[in-house]
């Protein structure tokens, strides 16, 4: 790390394991044993050291852990989706086009996408009179709510799921529970943090410990 001397963090060590479609794989163990550094080198913003990361993508077995930058964005585009615990919110760009940003960029015309992400926003208990306005002045749970319809917009095989209920009343995350079965049956593969047990316990089909590819237990 550059900003504490060049130090370096062991973070995980000898992750493996692999996901089918239409399952949702859950990582679990205790805050900073490496959940989301796990899926951040899934989605390609944190590097590995060594291994792989492969997914199918286009019809072929792709090693995103060595890919060129060019092909981890085709990749993002049509194959991998990610719903961070953050919106990264976009100046004076309304919540509605935020929303069907991902979808005008497979190709699908923007009156579509605009119908679309209506109909996820609305379903999301977002007030209508948001959809218009810029989400930065949104409170937290709005703001998630922006980046869940984000993120399920779009028919993406392979789904990445940071905390997506963490900032939801229970309303909402029953809806996103709801929303993951219907990826899970439409053949998705999710691997996703969920803190809230009632949510991790509907959503999981294994819950994969993290703890066990702790570096200080491999070194032990």
């Amino acid at each position: 790390m550059h900003l504490r001397d060049g130090i370096r963090l062991p973070v995980v060590a000898d992750v493996s394991f692999s996901v089918k479609a239409g399952e949702c794989v859950v990582l679990g163990g205790p805050s900073g044993v490496g959940k989301s550094s796990i899926l951040k080198m899934l989605y390609g913003n944190y590097g590995v050291d060594e291994g792989q990361i492969l997914m199918e993508h286009d019809g072929r077995l792709v090693n995103l852990a060595a890919a060129e930058p060019r092909l981890v964005l085709e990749v993002r585009r049509a194959t991998l989706g990610y719903v961070s615990q953050f919106l990264r919110v976009v100046p004076r760009v309304s919540a509605l086009d935020i929303v069907a940003e991902p979808l005008q960029a497979r190709g699908v015309g923007s009156e579509e996408a605009r119908e679309r992400a209506a109909e996820l926003l609305a379903r999301l208990n977002l007030p209508k009179e948001l959809w218009a306005l810029p989400p930065a002045t949104f409170s937290g749970g709005e703001q998630q709510r922006v980046n869940i319809a984000r993120g399920f917009i779009t028919g993406h095989k392979i789904l990445l799921l940071d905390e997506p209920t963490a900032s939801l009343d229970a309303r909402n995350r029953t809806v996103v529970v709801d929303m993951i079965a219907e990826k899970k049956a439409a053949g998705t593969a999710l691997v996703g943090i969920f803190h809230d047990e009632e949510v991790r316990e509907a959503v999981a089909d294994r819950i994969i410990d993290v703890s066990h590819f702790s570096p200080r237990k491999h070194a032990a």
